[in-house]
C-alpha cells in the first residue's frame, strides 16, 4: 500500500504547492507515474465504485455529514480503477486575475462609450437569457467541489418559455462533470443534460418579467422592487439584483447603456483593469469588497454590457475547506 500511495501523490496534477490548482494538466512525469499505477497494479484493484460529489446553490452551504466522506472515497475509487484518467475538478476555481499592465476604465468613461454605441438601438433588448455558472459546495472538513452548468432560457410566443440545464464546463472540455440531479450527488458526462422543462405563461408583469426602464431613476426603482425590497438597495444587493435581470433578460445596447450609467452613479465600485473572461472574453473588472468575500463586476470595454459576475472569498473558513481567494460562484452572459 505505500508504494500506491507514493505514486498516487507523485502523480497528483495538484500538488499542494503547484501553481495550476487543478486547472493544468498533468505533466510527462506525472503521466507516466499515474499509468503506472493505473495499469501495473491493476491485479490489486477492488470492485470500481459509483463516483459521487455534491453541489449547491449561490450563497448556500451544503452539509454531507457523513456521507460526504463516503462520496469523496466514492469518487477516488472509481476514478484510480476504471482507468479514468479525466478527473472532474473537485476544486475550487481559480479567480479572474486582472492584467498588470492594464489601465481601469473609470465606471464614468464606460457609461459614455455604452452610450455612445446604443446609439443605433442595436442589439436590442430580448426576453430570454444564456449563462454559464459555476458554484461551490461546502461542508464541514470536507473539501469544497465546484457545479458548473449552462442554462438556456427561451420565451415562446404564448409567453411560455422553455429552461434547459447542461452540465458542461468550458474550462476542462469532455471531463466528466458534477451534478447533484435527482439529489443524488455523482458526475455525468459532459453535455449530460439536467434538466429540460416548459413552463406556462406567468400572469405577473412585476420586475424582473417586465421589460427594465431605459432611464437610470426607473432602472434603479425596478431592480429595487425585483429584489422585494422596500428601501434602496446596498451596492451589493444591486449587484443580486443585476444578476436577477439577467436571469430573465438579454439586454439590448439601450438597456445596457442605461445599467452602466445606473452602476456609474453607484458609490463603492472600484476599477481595476482588464481580464479575460472564463469564455475567453476581454472585460473591464469593477470590485466590491465586503465582509469576506469581493464581488466582482466584468463590463464589455466597448459597450458596457455585463458580460460575468464573479464572487471570491477574502477570508478562510477552514472548517468549510474554503481559503481566502476561492472563488464561490461565478456566472458568464451570453447573447
Amino acid at each position: 500500500m505505500a508504494d500506491e500511495l507514493e505514486l498516487l501523490r507523485g502523480a497528483n496534477p495538484v500538488p499542494v504547492d503547484g501553481p495550476h490548482f487543478g486547472d493544468g494538466p498533468l505533466d510527462h512525469r506525472a503521466e507516466r507515474h499515474l499509468d503506472r499505477l493505473l495499469h501495473e497494479r491493476a491485479t490489486a484493484t477492488a470492485t470500481p465504485a459509483t463516483a459521487t460529489a455534491a453541489v449547491p446553490r449561490r450563497r448556500t452551504r451544503l452539509a454531507w455529514g457523513l456521507a460526504a466522506t463516503a462520496v469523496v472515497a466514492a469518487l477516488v475509487s472509481a476514478l484510480l480503477f476504471t482507468g479514468q484518467t479525466t478527473a472532474p475538478a473537485v476544486a475550487a476555481p481559480r479567480p479572474l486575475v486582472v492584467q498588470t499592465d492594464s489601465s481601469p476604465v473609470p465606471l464614468k468613461e464606460l457609461a459614455e462609450r455604452a452610450e455612445r454605441a446604443a446609439a443605433d438601438n442595436a442589439p436590442a433588448l430580448r426576453k430570454g437569457t444564456h449563462v454559464q455558472a459555476w458554484s461551490l459546495a461546502m461542508s464541514d472538513k470536507k473539501p469544497p467541489i465546484t457545479l458548473p452548468i449552462e442554462r438556456i432560457v427561451r420565451w415562446h410566443a404564448d409567453d411560455s418559455h422553455t429552461e434547459i440545464v447542461v452540465a458542461t464546463d468550458p474550462r476542462h472540455p469532455g471531463r466528466p462533470v458534477l451534478t447533484d440531479e435527482d439529489g443524488e450527488p455523482r458526475p455525468v458526462e459532459d453535455g449530460h443534460v439536467l434538466s429540460e422543462q416548459t413552463y406556462p405563461r406567468s400572469w405577473s408583469d412585476a420586475p424582473p418579467q417586465s421589460p427594465p426602464p431605459t432611464d437610470v431613476a426607473g432602472l434603479r426603482a425596478y431592480l429595487q422592487e425585483a429584489a422585494y425590497s422596500k428601501t434602496a438597495l446596498t451596492t451589493g444587493e444591486l449587484l443580486d439584483a443585476v444578476g436577477s435581470l439577467l436571469g430573465t433578460w438579454t439586454l439590448g445596447a439601450r438597456e445596457s447603456a442605461t445599467l452602466a450609467q445606473l452602476l456609474a452613479d453607484t458609490a463603492g465600485l472600484k476599477p481595476l483593469g482588464q481580464v479575460t473572461d472564463r469564455l475567453g472574453r476581454r472585460g473591464q473588472a469593477y470590485v466590491l469588497d465586503l465582509p469576506g468575500t469581493r464581488e466582482m463586476l466584468i463590463m464589455d470595454p466597448a459597450t458596457g454590457a455585463v458580460l460575468g459576475l464573479e464572487t471570491t472569498f477574502t477570508k478562510a473558513e477552514p472548517e468549510y475547506g474554503v481559503k481566502a481567494g476561492d472563488v464561490m460562484s461565478y456566472s458568464a452572459w451570453m447573447r
